[in-house]
């Protein structure tokens, strides 16, 4: 299906927002209306065993509602944007085939924008290569990588970790920036994002303190127990937020009397910088925000969706 101005087919319902502001009780309400299926567009819940620190939905909501996109990869897999991208788009494809319709859920923008903005063909690496430098760089932490990535591709250099190693093994084993691939090599988008983001605005803070205090006594340090016995701590699973600080903290690197207000600093600048992308990378013709703290986000959230299917002639 190539995408159109017109092509109606094109469009994807996407719910995003920074972390803790409520996108999974929107979208549950949103999916238990009519047939739906969930793709989750978090980097971090793609990994097997890494639970509570991610948020991803419980058992019971995942009953409910089906999920796509969670325990994915195993913890010591780099799972890129590209690869992500094309499997949802397949995904996209297997749900509307069985007669329901995609509602895309996630508040990591690189996924959206490999999906919606189109990818690059890249060139081929030598996976020994590739194995190789990944065991060199992954001692190295967000600051030296920058370092390297501001010499090697610096249109990238502001990103997250998972992207600047992308960008530094694309660069030495490929002798092409990244960045350059992207405009010279660039694959056409085939879907439309339709998005609804959802952010409380000044109590997205409270919120995530709130939320952190319920992972923690729900047994987040008992869950970074456990994965120890059997993940390196290489892994790109320990990236998200808060759970290396734990690792660290059960290693006796970090007093454990502040693990807490860490892991909420570190989260805290991790939604700011989510708001920060969001509000320059989205398309504004493309977004409809929505407040979930105001009594009539019922009502909005269904007329953003209920318009997006019905244009495609969905019942």
């Amino acid at each position: 299906m190539s995408l159109t101005a017109d092509s109606v087919d094109a469009d994807v319902r996407v719910i995003c927002g920074p972390t803790a502001a409520g996108k999974t009780a929107v979208a549950m309400w949103l999916a238990e209306r009519d047939p739906t299926t969930i793709i989750s567009a978090d980097s971090r819940q793609i990994y097997r065993g890494f639970d509570i620190g991610t948020a991803k939905p419980t058992a019971a909501e995942r009953e409910r509602v089906p999920h796509l996109g969670i325990d994915i990869a195993q913890p010591t897999e780099r799972f890129s944007a590209a690869v992500w991208a094309e499997r949802a788009s397949e995904w996209i494809e297997e749900v509307r085939r069985e007669g329901r319709e995609p509602l895309i859920v996630g508040g990591t923008g690189l996924y959206l924008r490999a999906l919606f903005e189109g990818l690059f063909d890249e060139p081929p690496l030598d996976d020994g290569s590739r194995r190789r430098l990944q065991d060199a760089l992954a001692a190295l932490d967000v600051h030296e990588l920058r370092r390297w990535t501001v010499v090697l591709d610096p249109e990238r250099s502001h990103l997250g970790r998972t992207q600047l190693l992308r960008a530094i093994e694309i660069s030495l084993l490929s002798g092409r920036r990244m960045s350059e691939l992207h405009r010279e090599r660039p694959r056409p988008p085939r879907w439309r994002a339709r998005y609804l983001l959802v952010d409380p605005g000044p109590s997205l803070a409270d919120r995530i303190a709130a939320r952190l205090d319920g992972m923690l006594d729900n047994g987040w340090p008992r869950e970074v127990q456990q994965l120890m016995k059997t993940v390196p701590a290489t892994a790109p699973g320990w990236n998200g937020t808060g759970y290396d600080i734990l690792r660290r903290t059960e290693l006796g690197e970090l007093p454990a009397s502040g693990a807490r207000e860490a892991i909420l600093i570190q989260t805290r600048q991790y939604a700011k910088r989510q708001r920060t992308w969001f509000r320059h990378q989205l398309p504004a013709d493309a977004v409809t925000h929505l407040d979930p703290t105001v009594p009539t986000w019922q009502s909005a959230a269904a007329a953003w969706s209920d318009s997006i299917r019905q244009a495609r002639g969905v019942a």
